[in-house]
């Protein structure tokens, strides 16, 4: 059990339930419950970085929100440092951080070093120690030479990074990231993860992280949080994650001449191009090293990879339903 000192985020039998008009012919409306979370248990201690995925309408967002007070729980409690985020939300707005990765919380119309100063007053920052964490951020997140632009101008890129420093400025212990790559190129979304981890591994600071980006969890995230209809489907790291859906190694092997399919005990060719091959290992308890002995024995063999289940094909599994519930 983890030590109640240690505990940040801690959600127990949460639920939350909205109510839509349905219409029922030219004037009638009906009332339909939509249950967007479903008794979530949630734990995360300081100093985590936690996954939270799960498909489109799973329950995501709606458990940001109820964590940063947006959102009261139809049922159930929320707790962040022990406290009620929806009637504490003015002290715990000074210890929390969020992005929401399609909002911004910067003035369009203004400079971007603008939304830093009005948000320096509004969270009442000493000057010196807004000027110590601006110095730290604008070189973390090389800002110098955007601050002065109009955010509206800014590519999506810079205005995310910007939104990042917006977050931090009051040193949050904690921060909640809704899809904060959401849209990026290659270089703009390994800028913002090299940061994210930084943050975490060096300032401690806690990390929920909601994301369709799967390489953003393979990068970042120890601990995988899946949910599925409002409730808590997988809660553990990768490895459990993908020997849970059966998701098994793959052989690719390259013949010094393209000839028919291998037939090697305890794999099964996937695919045959020209003179590679891509050979699936039947269950995680096939040696790899056994696979590959046999392909050798089998053919003349030049060269020879190990490829790891895709963590993609892991998550995709577990949407579709192929992993169990936790009991």
């Amino acid at each position: 059990m983890s030590d109640p000192a240690e505990v940040l985020i801690e959600l127990r039998g949460a639920e939350k339930v909205f109510t839509q008009r349905v219409r029922r012919g030219r004037l009638r409306r009906r009332r339909r419950q939509v249950r967007a979370v479903d008794g979530i248990d949630l734990t995360v201690r300081r100093g985590e970085m936690v996954g939270y995925l799960g498909p489109n309408g799973a329950g995501k967002s709606t458990t940001v929100k109820m964590l940063t007070g947006i959102l009261v729980p139809t049922r159930g409690t929320v707790r962040v440092d022990g406290l009620d985020p929806n009637r504490h939300r003015i002290e715990l707005a000074r210890r929390v951080g969020v992005v929401f990765g399609q909002r911004s919380q910067l003035w369009p119309d203004l400079p971007l070093v603008d939304s830093f100063e009005l948000l320096r007053h509004i969270y009442a920052l000493p000057a010196a120690d807004y000027r110590a964490r601006r110095a730290e951020l604008d070189e973390l997140l090389e800002l110098d030479d955007i601050l002065a632009t109009p955010v509206r101008q800014l590519s999506l890129g810079q205005r995310m990074r910007g939104d990042l420093a917006a977050a931090l400025l009051h040193g949050p212990e904690v921060v909640y990231l809704d899809e904060p790559t959401i849209g990026l190129d290659v270089v703009a979304k390994d800028r913002v993860r090299r940061f994210l981890a930084h943050l975490n591994a060096e300032r401690g600071v806690t990390v929920l992280l909601t994301t369709h980006d799967l390489v953003d969890v393979e990068r970042l995230c120890r601990r995988v949080v899946v949910i599925d209809h409002g409730r808590v489907v997988h809660d553990g790291d990768l490895a459990a994650l993908v020997r849970a859906t059966g998701a098994t190694r793959t052989v690719v092997v390259t013949l010094a001449e393209a000839g028919p399919a291998l037939a090697v005990p305890g794999a099964e060719v996937v695919s045959v191009e020209g003179v590679q091959q891509r050979l699936r290992l039947a269950s995680e308890d096939v040696s790899a090293s056994t696979v590959v002995a046999a392909a050798m024995a089998a053919a003349e063999v030049v060269d020879i990879a190990i490829e790891e289940p895709a963590i993609d094909e892991v998550v995709a599994a577990v949407y579709q339903r192929r992993l169990p519930p936790p009991a």
